[in-house]
């Protein structure tokens, strides 16, 4: 710990008093001077002995004065406005309080009674008073400069500062600009900014010059050698903010982000920057689902199957905004549970109530033990195999978890009078390609089968939607960790595809499904185009402060087991019935007619079949489903 000089801050503070009682004195004397100056008045002698015998009492008031207003307690290496602003109310107040002081020496018959009136001209007093606030808040102002530029110059010597370019010069960008100074540029110097606004053009904002609009941010990050780009644009449209980031990744400069207006609603700081990822590179505005459409979760047990998993926590999150009475997370792995039950309960101080129970949907018994036991009315299902790769090598193992698990879910919801069942589905179950997805197709049947079976007691629904960005074993962490290695980046195919949408859309759109459910639907998000594997590989490399393929390789390694170029979201006989629902985000494709007695027939022929069936079977239960190989010829 660093010792403290007690002598040395004494010593300070005492120059500091002398300095001021000098400052104070001499400007008053210097406003008379300039007065007799002016009216040819050369009696300096006796200007200089009234200044004199009204030293003693006007030092003691401004002392005071400035005491009061804590000028000398401020840390004026840091000092700002309102330091400033407590020099000139004290100052201020000082020179009123001279006026008094001088009409009441005269009155005691001072020899400053000479002076005509008992006190000065008002211009000494007006004059002197500028001075007095000029001379005591210059020097310190001249501190805190000649502070500043000696640390600038002690980090300059010790590491490179980073040039920084600020995007968006409002009231965000003047925070950040605020910010870095304070800390006096040791996160990186604004040198320029810029804005779509022409009017800010060839303006300054807080000294930093604006040069261009958001469409210059290359060419200028060039000229002005450019290492860090912060974008300050909390208004502007989703969209716009998409394009300007995308822009600015193309510079290969490192990427920040100030809090979006959304953000900062929800409790995030203005001034934290954060580095810009993934997400903030969607090909398309994330989507924002309407919260009042969840109200149906409001005091209910809701029971969620795979609950500790990407998907499965961030969905208990969200439930837990609209107030259940108890949350019930179901999984086979505990650690993720244990930790997102003290996540719930840290954040929310205990309500809902949250409760682990390990299991796995493969045992029925056991999920009756739970449902006993709590007797959920709301279930979301998200407990599923989803490795593609994985399922390819034990399609048995993926008919067991993602069909029989399915089934066993919904048969003892069913049981037990759930109200609603949402199931979690993917795009891979359209026109599948590989194990993984036809079992899930398949799971997408089972829902529909018992929401026929249970005559409308139950509201069952499934949810369909692509991939989700930064989900466990998703291609963001794999490529993350790679770049952390150094490389090479692995893509499958240069022309592969992939929707994409973020972890808390994901749940969005799960909760919500659930209160828009009728009976039996498969509710599908409009996910915009979709994504080049390949360009998000690019991205992710230059946000990471590399270059593409010259720092961080990138290399092919061919479709794995079951991969597909491109993905889909709805089967062609879906597409003619699909409709909106009343978020215009939100599609839900009707029901298809199925033969009961021959699915149930052939779920018996797969619950018993050897593992060299289960691909035939499946393709007698999902007709499109088609193999990778047979897949690969067809195109």
């Amino acid at each position: 710990m660093k010792r403290i000089n007690w002598k040395d801050m004494f010593t300070k503070q005492v120059l500091m008093v002398l300095y001021d009682i000098v400052a104070v004195n001499l400007s008053y004397f210097l406003a008379q001077l300039s007065l007799s100056t002016v009216i040819g008045d050369s009696n300096i002698d006796f200007w200089m002995k009234v200044f004199a015998e009204r030293a003693l009492p006007v030092t003691i008031v401004f002392f005071m004065l400035l005491n009061a207003f804590r000028v000398y307690a401020s840390m004026w290496e840091y000092a700002g406005i309102r330091e400033l602003s407590n020099i000139c109310a004290s100052v201020f107040i000082g020179g009123l309080s001279s006026v008094a002081i001088d009409i009441a020496m005269s009155s005691f018959g001072f020899s400053i009674s000479k002076v005509p009136n008992g006190c000065f001209n008002m211009y000494v007093y007006v004059f002197g008073t500028i001075l007095a606030i000029i001379f005591v808040g210059g020097m310190r102002l001249m501190y805190r400069l000649i502070r500043r530029q000696m640390r600038m110059r002690s980090m300059h010597r010790q590491k490179k500062v980073d040039k920084v370019m600020i995007v968006g010069a409002g009231d965000m960008g003047m925070i950040i600009i605020s910010e870095l100074g304070a800390s006096n540029y040791s996160n990186g110097k604004p040198v320029v900014a810029v804005d779509d606004n022409p009017a800010k053009i060839g303006k300054r904002l807080r000294g930093v010059p604006v040069k261009g609009n958001c469409n210059e941010i290359p060419q200028l990050a060039e000229k002005y050698n450019i290492d860090t780009i912060i974008v300050c644009i909390p208004t502007a449209g989703t969209e716009r903010q998409t394009e300007i980031v995308k822009i600015a990744v193309s510079t290969g400069c490192k990427i920040k982000t100030a809090p979006s207006i959304l953000e900062m609603e929800e409790g995030v700081s203005k001034n934290k920057i954060r580095d810009v990822n993934i997400s903030d590179l969607l090909a398309r505005p994330e989507v924002k689902l309407d919260p009042h459409v969840c109200n149906y979760i409001t005091g209910q047990t809701v029971l969620v199957t795979g609950g500790g998993g990407s998907i499965g926590s961030e969905l208990c999150r969200q439930i837990s905004k609209y107030k259940p009475e108890k949350i019930v997370v179901f999984d086979i792995y505990e650690n993720n549970a244990y930790m997102l039950k003290n996540q719930l309960d840290s954040h929310n101080q205990g309500k809902p109530e949250v409760h682990i129970r390990i299991g796995s949907i493969r045992d029925e018994v056991r999920l009756r033990e739970v449902f006993e036991e709590f007797k959920p009315t709301v279930v979301f299902h998200a407990a599923a195999h989803k490795h593609v790769p994985l399922m390819e090598d034990s399609p048995k193992e993926a008919v067991k978890n993602n069909i029989f698990g399915t089934y066993n879910v919904a048969k003892t919801a069913i049981d037990f009078n759930v109200k609603r069942f949402v199931s979690i589905s993917t795009d891979k179950a359209v026109n599948p390609a590989n194990v993984m997805g036809a079992t899930k197709r398949v799971t997408e049947m089972v829902i529909q089968y018992f929401q026929r079976k249970c005559g409308g007691s139950t509201l069952f629904a499934a949810v369909r939607f692509g991939n989700v960005l930064g989900s466990s074993g998703s291609v963001i962490p794999i490529f993350a960790e790679q770049i952390k290695a150094g490389g090479p980046v692995t893509v499958t195919h240069p022309d592969i595809t992939r929707y994409f949408m973020t972890i808390p859309e994901a749940s969005q759109l799960v909760a919500q499904a659930g209160g828009l459910a009728h009976g039996g639907e498969i509710f599908v998000l409009d996910m915009g185009e979709p994504v080049k594997i390949l360009s998000l590989a690019e991205n992710l490399i230059r946000l990471s402060g590399y270059k593409p393929y010259s720092e961080i390789a990138i290399e092919f390694s061919g479709l794995r087991p079951g991969e597909k170029l491109y993905e889909e979201l709805a089967l062609e006989e879906e597409s003619n019935e699909r409709r909106m629902t009343a978020n215009n985000k939100i599609f839900v494709t009707k029901p298809l007619e199925m033969d009961d007695e021959l699915f149930e027939q052939k779920l018996e022929e797969l619950r018993v079949a050897k593992e060299g069936d289960i691909r035939r079977l499946l393709k007698e239960v999902v007709p499109n489903y088609v193999e990778q190989k047979d897949y690969d010829h067809a195109q």
